[in-house]
């Protein structure tokens, strides 16, 4: 009966260390935060670039986007009549927009107010290719 006395205590002292151990393990402190998931929308624009024969002027497709700080926005342009390109100055945003080619133009709104989006080709922008990009809080 002693040679089965042992054993079990032993298994006995063993399984509840361990248990001990675990329970220990689960409540003690982690020096790492909780991960989060960082969703950045993505914000998407579609727009053409183009001479208007009938208003007799360049412009583009789109006159405003809206987006919120923080976004990732990517805007494809296409120029489909003339010679055009894409400049955001506040997002160092400058683009050549090749006839009849899209053009994929992605950055972070990092910061909130209304930026002017134009042409700078010359008497482009004079002439009203332009438009707003408002970046929200």
């Amino acid at each position: 009966m002693r040679k089965l006395l042992v054993p079990a205590l032993v298994a006995v002292v063993v399984v509840g260390g361990l248990f001990m151990w675990k329970s220990k393990q689960a409540s003690a402190p982690t020096n790492t935060a909780p991960e989060t998931a960082s969703v950045q929308a993505v914000k998407e624009f579609t727009m053409t670039a183009y001479y208007d024969p009938a208003l007799k002027k360049p412009i583009y497709s789109i006159p405003e986007m809206n987006v919120k700080k923080g976004d990732k926005v990517k805007i494809k342009v296409t120029n489909t009549l003339g010679m055009h390109d894409f400049v955001i100055d506040e997002f160092a945003v400058a683009k050549e927009l090749p006839l009849n080619e899209e053009v994929t133009i992605e950055f972070t709104a990092d910061k909130a107010g209304e930026f002017v989006y134009y042409c700078s080709k010359p008497g482009h922008r004079a002439g009203g290719q332009w438009g707003t990009l408002k970046v929200t809080e």
